[in-house]
């Protein structure tokens, strides 16, 4: 009698439960994917046998297969956790061996300012220049910065008004042509913070004086300081705006005002650089009959500032924050895609490593090719089916006990031929 029948389901079976074991104490594991037990037939047959009398010795485990469906993802807030959103593989570096793989987006930052997962992994990616450009090519592990932003001094302004067509104008008839402490002597004025070298603020004031119909004066101060003058001393305009008959666009200045800001000292007492050559766009001002508002007004300097905190955009670009508002890239995330994701060979730690069956690695950004768009301060959940697990649980236990009957079959089978006299 052959109990190879029966051994076989239960070594099957077994296998089975331990497949679904491992995925039911996955189902919280983040990044984690689930396994299928696949199973085959066996037959014996003679080297030359053949017909369709042949019974089967049994079952035998094929072989378990990853399944690399999606998984739920779920928001955390913190900002260091990605996930993927579609696909692709994060890469991580080991200090000792091969790049491995993961689907698990729980990362922070080490004291060096290395990306890092839980197994102190590195993530993989391009580096930014000093600049804020990518710099693509070998991915390398990505590395934070610590050092604060340098200084930008202002180049360019940008304007856009309206200024009351309604209103009468301002030019005094005897003295100087404005008096910047006496508001009768213009219409209108607005504030503007710009920077020099040192990244100083320089507080640049604009009025403006309604000198004729369709014609208006700008006066520019620099921290109180006029920017022009005539040959008596008293303030020049800087430039003068003329409009159409229908307020719009302006016909004049044609083009952008170049205005050199001079040396001053600020209301710390600071002594401020000059700053030259700034252009002045004031092709966004209009004079209808509306009051005045300044609806834009803005400039490219800024201060020098410290690092605060970083923040990961869909398309894997790293953007440093500093303290002064400003941001600029510090690296971008590489992904990885393969073939056939089922060759892969896990590692343990949520990692995967790329083997002969799993083809070589393609890789990119997210959200371009296969790679999906990443999701910052968020995680991707296992894609185990709890509730399925658990049926298929109760029915791998029935399968063994089934398989065990057989045995048991046998075995009675048996002892009746043994007991024959």
């Amino acid at each position: 009698m052959s109990f190879q029948q029966g051994l076989s389901g239960l070594n099957a079976t077994s296998k089975n439960l331990q497949v679904i074991g491992n995925n039911v104490a996955n189902a919280n594991t983040y990044g984690a994917k689930s396994s299928r037990a696949e199973f085959a037939d066996m037959y014996a047959t003679a080297l030359n046998g053949g017909g369709s009398t042949n019974v089967g010795i049994g079952v035998n485990l094929a072989a378990v297969a990853q399944q690399f469906t999606q998984g739920n993802i779920s928001a955390t807030g913190n900002p260091l956790d990605l996930a993927i959103n579609g696909g692709g593989f994060f890469q991580l570096s080991n200090t000792n061996g091969p790049v491995t793989y993961t689907r698990n987006g729980q990362f922070r930052v080490d004291r060096e300012g290395f990306v890092v997962n839980n197994q102190g992994q590195q993530l993989m990616g391009y580096p930014a220049d000093g600049t804020g450009t990518i710099q693509p090519g070998q991915a390398r592990a990505l590395q934070m910065p610590t050092a604060g932003i340098t200084p930008n001094a202002s180049s360019e302004i940008s304007m856009e008004m309206n200024l009351d067509a309604r209103v009468a104008t301002t030019v005094p008839a005897v003295g100087p042509p404005i008096n910047f402490t006496d508001p009768s002597t213009y219409n209108n004025a607005t504030t503007l913070t710009l920077y020099d070298a040192k990244g100083q603020d320089v507080a640049v004031t604009y009025y403006f004086q309604k000198a004729a119909t369709d014609t208006w004066n700008v006066y520019i101060t620099a921290n109180g300081t006029p920017l022009a003058t005539d040959v008596n001393g008293n303030p020049a305009a800087s430039t003068t705006i003329n409009f159409p008959a229908n307020g719009g666009t302006p016909v004049a200045p044609v083009g952008p005002v170049l205005l050199n800001i001079p040396a001053s000292t600020n209301a710390a007492g600071a002594q401020t650089l000059a700053i030259t050559g700034v252009e002045l766009d004031l092709s966004g001002a209009t004079q209808y009959g509306a009051n005045f508002g300044v609806t834009n007004l803005t400039q490219d300097g800024y201060a020098p500032g410290q690092l605060v905190g970083i923040q990961f955009e869909t398309n894997g670009i790293v953007m440093a924050r500093y303290s002064n508002g400003q941001s600029k890239p510090a690296g971008q995330i590489e992904l990885a895609t393969f073939r056939n994701p089922q060759g892969l060979q896990p590692t343990g730690g949520n990692d995967w490593a790329g083997t002969f069956a799993s083809g070589d690695p393609v890789v990119g950004v997210p959200g371009n090719g296969n790679t999906g768009p990443l999701q910052a301060g968020a995680l991707e959940e296992s894609n185990v089916d709890l509730t399925a697990e658990l049926v298929n649980m109760i029915v791998a236990q029935r399968i063994y006990q089934a398989n065990a009957q057989t045995i048991k079959t046998q075995d009675q089978v048996l002892q009746t031929l043994v007991n024959l006299r």
